[in-house]
């Protein structure tokens, strides 16, 4: 037979994703379903039974009682005209006389002549396969015979369902512990970075109030420009963060598109900067669309840790950016302590700390890089550092667009 003249279901292109879905293919022998073959091959009384699942080009066997043989050519399985049929039963009595399987290798060379077929339909209503019966000799099928092996087909399709939701539901239960535990590690990161706004205001009131009471600066209304700034991006900062609460899917799904620059100028605006450091943006602007609640605690706490760990009178920041064709590529590099090669991998553990104090004498709570690390993986992107110690250190983000 050829394979323009071999059946095809007329869902066959859904059929196939519907298999896909469930991965048998090639999934190993398993017991219960070699029970269930068993069963069928002795109520039958035939000395061959399979389970067998059809993709486009292979009859793949589950279980196989009565041969070693593990799969066969779509084209040449009596299986192609079973799954492609609409009754739930296919029967061939004696292959010698059926014109379409006469010519068939498995009837002229493997000498089988009797085939009785249960199509395995899912569902949604899919035939992902069958389960069949075989003789190299001619059969009389009664009517028992037909009942019990419909109902051992129906005993397959429920194991494979099962299977299936059960694979589902361990696979959401995964997604919520995922979820949960990177609420802990965010809300625990975002704590942490709204301390800095919450600085940077505290300094500037305080800055504000020697002026007005002492000094009289007209610099006053600068000072508070600046309150009202920190305050507002702050804001803007706890509602994205309430709105994640509410529906942790939004830091994934919920992509914009931003300039580079402005969102980086923002976040900084965020950050107590001392003068003593400079901070040197992309060259240009940059389009991206990506999830700007991540993008924003991503760069606050690498630019908050650039800042507090640099020791050097004169510190520089510089943010570098490049384009892939699947990725953004963020450089931060900074002048600072730098990390010793030993640890190089251990900061993005989480509570991890290197036990050291930042230039305003706090020590880090190890939470920032570990939750950095969890939501760029879930994001499908990465993060890596280059360090020597005393020299500074340059941090690698690759956002898949």
């Amino acid at each position: 037979m050829s394979e323009k003249e071999l059946p095809l279901p007329e869902n066959e292109i859904e059929r196939l994703a519907a298999l896909q879905s469930y991965r048998l293919m090639d999934s190993g022998e398993e017991k219960d379903f070699d029970a269930i073959a068993s069963i069928a091959s002795a109520l039958c009384q035939t000395p061959i039974s399979l389970i067998t699942f059809i993709d486009e080009k292979r009859q793949w066997f589950k279980s196989h009682v009565g041969t070693s043989l593990t799969e066969n050519f779509r084209d040449l399985s009596f299986c192609t005209h079973t799954i492609a049929g609409e009754e739930d039963l296919m029967i061939v009595p004696d292959a010698n006389q059926d014109p379409r399987f006469a010519d068939n290798p498995v009837v002229t060379e493997a000498k089988v002549t009797f085939y009785a077929g249960v199509p395995l339909v899912n569902e949604d209503g899919f035939a992902l396969g069958t389960l069949c019966v075989l003789d190299q000799k001619p059969h009389d099928f009664s009517d028992d015979q037909i009942d019990a092996l419909k109902a051992l087909a129906k005993q397959v399709v429920d194991k494979i369902e099962l299977r299936r939701k059960v694979t589902l539901l361990e696979k959401t239960n995964q997604e919520l512990i995922n979820a949960n535990v990177l609420i802990q590690k965010f809300a625990s990161m975002a704590a942490h970075d709204i301390k800095n706004p919450l600085s940077s205001i505290k300094l500037t009131s305080q800055a504000l109030k020697i002026r007005k009471e002492i000094l009289q600066s007209e610099g006053c209304l600068r000072l508070v420009d600046m309150n009202i700034t920190a305050t507002e991006n702050m804001l803007e900062l706890v509602n994205e963060m309430m709105a994640y609460s509410k529906n942790p899917a939004l830091l994934l799904e919920k992509k914009q598109e931003f300039e580079l620059n402005a969102l980086i100028t923002k976040v900084v605006s965020l950050l107590v900067v001392p003068d003593s450091i400079r901070i040197i943006l992309p060259a240009n602007k940059h389009l991206l669309h990506f999830s700007i609640i991540a993008f924003d605690q991503i760069l606050i706490n690498l630019l908050s840790n650039a800042i507090r760990y640099n020791d050097k009178i004169g510190g520089l920041i510089e943010i570098r950016f490049a384009e892939e064709a699947e990725y953004y590529v963020l450089e931060i590099e900074d002048n600072g302590m730098g990390i010793p090669e030993s640890y190089l991998e251990k900061i993005f553990s989480s509570n991890f700390t290197l036990k050291i104090s930042d230039r305003f004498s706090n020590q880090g709570s190890g939470i920032g890089l570990s939750t950095v690390k969890d939501l760029l993986y879930l994001l499908d992107s990465s993060i890596s550092v280059v360090s020597a110690e005393g020299l500074g250190s340059i941090f690698i983000v690759r956002l898949k667009k």
